[in-house]
Parts: structure tokens; C-alpha cells; sequence
């Protein structure tokens, strides 16, 4: 290999194609020559063929290719010089399905920004147009939004909002329902003295804790009757627009516990397990809270005011986070002694308003940022899997749904989602 690492397109390199996926998609096991100078596209063109050969209705697709567990995002030659990596020998390139979103839906356009966005339960969605339930009871913005999946009937949900008016509003409803349908609030949650930024809901689905722009965390109940010592009952209210229909109590909740410690607004929180609480604000620290005991237990200071934090990765232990920066960093409290981020991801050009592990993969991320674009990661390489490019103004919000697209809103206030996006599970 020469020392400058430039492609030469007399050289060869034998490689031999191994993967994971099922028979259908696996090619010969021998080794072959082929340019030294190949990109990716163009070693996919060369396991399109294989697999052709093999099977004459095979449909050609995008592959991604990894050596020694790095996925290859240079010419073949530049990334094996970049490595130390001897052309000299047969090299293994193991491929998996490209990720990126095959599919633009069309967008649903809404009054406002849509600033929020939960894709854990599929089942409210019938399509990218089509709205189901109108969600009352705030008098200012919405900032953040949560299923709270209690592994009730398919037609039974659960969701809590937070809002700019400084509190935060519980809803139950029914999914059967074929068009339009309002609905208030069950259960209204007051105590923080300023706008409420972001909300999570615990593992058992019994409690959710909050952050805000008054620097606390608080915890809450999800659960009330008149007869729980944290609700009163402040007003009786009607369950459809009918004058006539049935009325339904509606009560008012107090915080069970308030987290004291951060210095600016508390921008986001997670809850990954049932005694752990992950906070992240504008004072740019992460902060890991001991439910039990109310106290914090790690702290890092990320140099950035942040806005977003999710966590994930292998045994849910990595934590992610984005700010007032273009870089998403990732974090493994689990290694004593540094705070440094053992990966960074620096595509975007303007700040980062949202990230998100996805569900079933210890390897892919998805955020959005004020520069308008939506980006799909693989912590198996710096560079994005791929750049979603549907709104025309900054994306405020983005998430996974049913494991194969990404939904994002924007302050062009449009919901888009771009779906076919084909993950193999690394569980």
C-alpha cells in the first residue's frame, strides 16, 4: 500500500462476503479480486450480482459493509490504509441491509409547530393524514408529549402532555373511534412555577417525572380517585360536545418528589429503569438522579447547554444527548474515571433538537436539528446512515414508529415521516 493511501485503479484487493442474513441474501464464500478503489455502492453492485447469479429472482438492494465491526465509508484502498490493514490479505467484508428510509409519506400539515412527538404505540396513526383525537386541557403551548402504555385493551391509551402553562395534563381514550374526536383531561398536575419542558414516564408505567424551565425535576402519580391523599377533585367536566352526554370528574395532582440540583431549565429527562432518572438542561450538565433517595449520583458537564437526552445502546447503559452545537455526543456512565463522549457525531450544521436510540438496536440513533434535516447513525461509523430532508424550517422533534420510520415535526408545521428503513435486530 502506498503511503499516501490515494486509490489506485490497477490494484486489486480479494475480499471474501460474509453476512448474517438468511440464506436467500448470502453470497459464495470464496474469495474474490475486485478494485481496490470500490465504494460501497460499488461492492453492493458486486453482492447484487452474486446473489443474481445465484438465484435469478433476486431483487437488487443496498448493502452496507463492515470490517472488524466498522462500517466502511471510504473507497476500499483509503479505508484500509486508514486502518493499517494489509491489502495483502484476503479481506472479510461482512454486509447488512443499507439503512435509510425508502419512502417519503406525505406530510400532515397542522395549524401550528408541532413540537412534540412520541412514537411508541403505533396504533393512534391510520396514516400520515389522518387525525384521530384532539387532546384539551392546556392554555399554552404543548412542549412535550408521552404514551403512558399500561398494557391495556388495543383500544385503550394513556397519554401525558407538558405545556408551557406550567403544568401537565393526563388523557385517557378510546382508538375506535373513525373521525375527529376532542378530548380533556382526566387529570391536570400542578407545581412547577414555570414552563414545563419534558416529561418521561417510569418502567412500571405507575409514575412520570417532569422537567422545567423552574431548574427542578418532579415526580408525579399517574394514577387518582378522590379518595389518593395527592387529589382533589376541582371540577366535573362533559365527555363529548353534547350538552346532554354524561359528565366525567376531572382532578388535580400535586408532586409526589422534586429533584433540586440543576441551575438553568431542565430541557429533558428519561426514565430507563425503575430507580434511575436522567436529566438534562441548559446549565450543560447530564445528571443521573437515585429515585429512591431523590439525589443525584453522576454528574457530567457537556460544555454545551443541551436540549435533548435519551438513552440506549447495549443494556440501555449509553446516553446520548444534543444541544446548543451541531455535535450529538454519546456517553457511558458505566466508565469510572472520564466524562469524556466515546462517540461524536458531527453532520449537522445548527443546533440538535432531538435524539433517539432506536427501540430494538444497540447501534442506530436518529436526531433532528434547526438546520431542517433529520439524520439516521450507526455507532459503527462517523458519518450518517442517511439525511431525511422533509421540512423546509428547523425540526423540532423526532422518533422512531413501528420500527421501520422515523416521524419528525417542525416549526413548518408539518408532521413527516419517512418510512421503509430496514434495521436487523442486535439485541
Amino acid at each position: 500500500m502506498d503511503s499516501g493511501g490515494a486509490s489506485d485503479p490497477s490494484r486489486q484487493v480479494r475480499v471474501r462476503f460474509v453476512t448474517k442474513l438468511p440464506a436467500p441474501l448470502r453470497a459464495p464464500p470464496t474469495s474474490i479480486a475486485v478494485p481496490a478503489d470500490l465504494t460501497r455502492m460499488g461492492l453492493s453492485e458486486i453482492v447484487n450480482s452474486l446473489l443474481l447469479a445465484a438465484s435469478p429472482d433476486h431483487q437488487a438492494q443496498p448493502f452496507d459493509f463492515l470490517v472488524d465491526g466498522e462500517l466502511v465509508r471510504l473507497p476500499l484502498q483509503e479505508f484500509l490504509h486508514a486502518k493499517g490493514i494489509s491489502v495483502e490479505r484476503v479481506l472479510e467484508l461482512e454486509y447488512v441491509k443499507a439503512v435509510a428510509p425508502r419512502k417519503q409519506e406525505d406530510p400532515c400539515p397542522h395549524d401550528d409547530w408541532v413540537s412534540a412527538v412520541d412514537g411508541s404505540n403505533p396504533r393512534i396513526w391510520r396514516d400520515a393524514s389522518e387525525c384521530t383525537h384532539i387532546l384539551e386541557g392546556h392554555s399554552d403551548g404543548i412542549t412535550s408529549a408521552r404514551f403512558i402504555n399500561k398494557g391495556e385493551t388495543e383500544d385503550r391509551l394513556h397519554v401525558v402532555t407538558a405545556s408551557k402553562d406550567r403544568s401537565l395534563c393526563l388523557f385517557k381514550f378510546d382508538t375506535s373511534v373513525s373521525i375527529p374526536k376532542q378530548i380533556g383531561a382526566y387529570k391536570i398536575l400542578r407545581g412547577h412555577t414555570s414552563s414545563v419542558q419534558s416529561v418521561a414516564v417510569d418502567p412500571s408505567t405507575n409514575m412520570i417525572c417532569s422537567g422545567s424551565w423552574d431548574n427542578s425535576i418532579k415526580l408525579w402519580s399517574v394514577e387518582g380517585s378522590e379518595e389518593d391523599g395527592d387529589t382533589v377533585s376541582v371540577k366535573k367536566r362533559r365527555t363529548n360536545s353534547d350538552s346532554s352526554g354524561p359528565e366525567e370528574s376531572q382532578f388535580q395532582g400535586s408532586a409526589t418528589s422534586t429533584f433540586l440540583g440543576h441551575t438553568q431549565c431542565v430541557s429533558a429527562v428519561t426514565w430507563p429503569e425503575r430507580q434511575t432518572i436522567y436529566s438534562a438542561s441548559w446549565d450543560h450538565s447530564v445528571r443521573q438522579w437515585d429515585v429512591q433517595t431523590g439525589k443525584e449520583t453522576w454528574n457530567m458537564v457537556s460544555g454545551k447547554a443541551l436540549n435533548c437526552l435519551d438513552c440506549g445502546g447495549e443494556s440501555s447503559s449509553l446516553i446520548a444527548a444534543g444541544g446548543s452545537d451541531p455535535v450529538l455526543r454519546v456517553w457511558d456512565p458505566r466508565k469510572p474515571g472520564t466524562l469524556a463522549p466515546i462517540f461524536q457525531f458531527s453532520s449537522h450544521k445548527s443546533w440538535i433538537s432531538a435524539c433517539k436510540w432506536h427501540p430494538s438496536s444497540w447501534f442506530h440513533l436518529v436526531s433532528s436539528s434547526f438546520d431542517g434535516k433529520v439524520m439516521l447513525w450507526d455507532l459503527r461509523t462517523a458519518w450518517p446512515l442517511a439525511s431525511v430532508e422533509s421540512h423546509k424550517d428547523k425540526v423540532l422533534c423526532a422518533d422512531w414508529w413501528k420500527g421501520d420510520s422515523v416521524i419528525s415535526g417542525g416549526a413548518d408545521s408539518k408532521l413527516c415521516i419517512a418510512s421503509g428503513i430496514e434495521i436487523v435486530l442486535s439485541y
